[in-house]
């Protein structure tokens, strides 16, 4: 199985629009050919949502896939490779990326777009990006006059100067999208402006409750640092969640009242950079739909359970997580059909009682009879709502 496995991560010989970070591989066929199993005349990519994240080996990690990087697992220790998900609008798994585990978010955005658009055959579309994949060369390139594509994308609020010193700081009322409810079902507050610098837009987004939190997290940071500053100033220094707020001379360290009064300005906000016509308050409502490819990498990783990966050949390595990408599209085109159906049920449920549907084989008098077992719990109304019909209890073979 591990051998077959390495079919899907194979190199093809026609290595046409690869991106350089991975070659293009069998698994890309199949991508397409899913795509175009659900296409018709009108099929098109409106929207893309596209987010990375890390998954780390056991191992060496092949023979070159696995490097050290920035890990998002937050094991810095062990080698590891990057993936990306590139979604829908409707949540549906397009396709993934697989390329070393040193390899920037930054660098990967452009050459994953225009490999999008050769793949797939699309004219023109939108891609949502978290902010980690901006640069400024990034945003050069999609501004530039012989570039048509639309982006709404998060911008540093704390590190770009624009954004800090300009787009925050512009007076402008707020229009209200979500009040703040009551429930936990209740969608987040969420209120937006839109600001323009020198033609290029800005949507400024505000959430009085995470607010809240921020203001409380940093008031709880402040009064540690005061009675840090009084008994122990010099343990403070090489802390960097502290050494934001303080002034450091020679023999001396103090807490500076205008950094605090300055962070306070980044309370519950976030802001995007588009260049779609959309209104401020549906920019907004897309932008947080990219939690999906999040939910993505959660199952991934969890639900599917892709780690732990001992491979040893790239080839393997590709082919065994392509396998947990085929897993997922399963996954999530059964939910689709669940909800259409309307059937809501837990996927531990749906997976231990179709788990539990088992067929034996029994042979008396020279006839073999295939008996199935009972249908339990909602195992039934899943094979309903996909529209599978179940064999007989007893069937001859």
């Amino acid at each position: 199985m591990y051998r077959a496995m390495a079919f899907l991560g194979e190199p093809l010989a026609d290595q046409t629009n690869a991106t350089p970070f991975s070659p293009r591989c069998v698994k890309d066929l199949v991508e397409e050919g899913m795509f175009s199993l659900h296409r018709h005349l009108f099929t098109g990519l409106d929207l893309v949502f596209f987010d990375t994240t890390s998954i780390y080996f056991e191992g060496q990690g092949g023979q070159g896939i696995g490097q050290f990087g920035h890990s998002k697992d937050h094991r810095p220790d062990r080698k590891q490779m990057v993936v990306g998900a590139i979604l829908d609008d409707d949540g549906r798994p397009i396709c993934c990326e697989m390329w070393p585990g040193n390899t920037a978010d930054v660098k990967t955005m452009l050459p994953v777009v225009a490999r999008l658009r050769t793949r797939f055959g699309i004219g023109r579309f939108c891609i949502v990006a978290d902010r980690g994949m901006i640069s400024a060369e990034t945003i050069k390139t999609l501004e530039s006059p012989d570039c048509d594509i639309s982006y709404i994308l998060g911008a540093k609020i704390r590190r770009v100067k624009e954004v800090s010193e300009q787009v925050l700081q512009r007076a402008g009322r707020y229009k209200e999208v979500h009040p703040e409810g009551v429930r936990s079902k209740d969608p987040a507050p969420l209120k937006v402006k839109e600001v323009w610098v020198e033609g290029r837009r800005y949507i400024v987004c505000f959430n009085v409750r995470q607010a809240r939190k921020d203001a409380a997290a940093r008031q709880a940071i402040v009064e540690d640092l005061e009675e840090r500053v009084r008994t122990n100033p010099k343990g403070l220094v090489g802390n960097r969640g502290y050494r934001k707020y303080l002034k450091i001379d020679k023999g001396s360290v103090s807490i500076e009242r205008e950094k605090i009064e300055a962070d306070s300005r980044f309370d519950g906000k976030w802001v995007l950079r588009t260049n779609m016509q959309f209104p401020a308050e549906q920019v907004a409502l897309k932008y947080k739909e990219l939690w999906q490819v999040e939910q993505v990498f959660r199952d991934v990783k969890s639900v599917l359970e892709t780690r732990p990966i001992f491979h040893k050949r790239d080839e393997t390595i590709r082919g065994h997580v392509f396998c947990s990408f085929l897993a997922l599209v399963l996954r999530k085109e059964l939910d689709r059909r669940l909800e259409r159906a309307g059937l809501e049920s837990e996927w531990a449920d749906i997976k231990q009682d179709l788990k539990a549907l088992q067929e034996m084989t029994v042979e008396e008098n020279d006839k073999k009879l295939a008996i199935r077992t009972a249908c339990l719990g909602v195992c039934g109304k899943v094979f309903r709502a996909v529209g599978v019909a179940l064999p007989p209890t007893v069937r001859e073979i």
